[in-house]
């Protein structure tokens, strides 16, 4: 049986052909939720493991939603921008209704080590991470508040687990996110609106070289790399009703990466 049939589910970040937001609204929908999500195409553009099809994958992704009988929305968005949170829930509303799933997987993510950070790239990984999250998991709240409970999941990235030199303005942001989660989660239980955050641990999204999968999976200790839809099949226990009262936690669905 379906458990997400007729809920309106929110996905950002939902980019690329191999992504986790891509996996995560084709669980959703085939759990019977109707999904509208964002993309950034200009984003993809700096990343060196996106192609031409990642940047044309929004449309696809929506005909291959709507293929499995549920509605699908989308719109590009940059969620740096401050009015962005607004922006998007309105245009879900219009388009689909009262939104009751948020999954906040869009993220900004360049490798800077204590020699290169400086104000622009601390200021571009918080506008997104950090800004964008925040902002958006409040204005979903208050559009909610007295309709009906809902889900929030945030997708992290272990920094309460190990430390990740090399890549110190998205650890930072990301941190604050975990910290966020646990906080929000109090504030909204009483509207019965769970908080939750996933750490999928390195996923095989195309973004890893041979060289670098050689590397971790030994670190790995089921033997292969985690794919998009380990964790997606989390977000879907997440947003369903079995997870009721389960709410300000940070699951580690990394198959044991240490």
């Amino acid at each position: 049986m379906k458990r997400l049939i007729n809920k309106i589910a929110v996905v950002t970040g939902a980019s690329r052909a191999k992504g986790i937001g891509t996996e995560i609204c084709r669980e959703l929908a085939r759990e019977g939720a109707n999904i509208f999500f964002t993309h950034w195409s200009k984003y993809d553009r700096l990343m060196d493991y996106c192609n031409e099809d990642d940047f044309k994958w929004s449309k696809h992704l929506m005909e291959e939603i709507r293929s499995l009988g549920v509605r699908c929305e989308s719109m590009e968005l940059d969620l740096s921008q401050p009015d962005a949170p607004r922006k998007l829930l309105d245009e879900v509303q219009n388009k689909l209704g009262s939104p009751s799933i948020l999954v906040n997987n869009a993220t900004h993510s360049v490798d800077v080590d204590f020699r290169s950070i400086d104000a622009d790239i601390l200021d571009a990984h918080y506008n997104v991470n950090v800004r964008g999250t925040c902002l958006l998991t409040v204005e979903f709240a208050r559009l909610i508040e007295g309709k009906h409970g809902g889900r929030i999941i945030n997708m992290v990235s272990g920094q309460d687990k190990s430390p990740e030199p090399g890549n110190l303005a998205y650890v930072a942001t990301k941190g604050a996110v975990s910290t966020f989660t646990k906080s929000v989660a109090i504030e909204l239980a009483p509207l019965k609106i769970t908080v939750n955050a996933v750490d999928p641990g390195p996923t095989n999204t195309g973004w890893m070289s041979s060289e670098l999968k050689e590397e971790l999976l030994p670190k790995f200790p089921m033997g292969r790399l985690g794919e998009p839809r380990d964790a997606a099949k989390l977000v879907i226990f997440l947003a369903s009703e079995e997870s009721e009262w389960i709410t300000g936690q940070i699951i580690h669905s990394d198959g044991g990466f240490w």
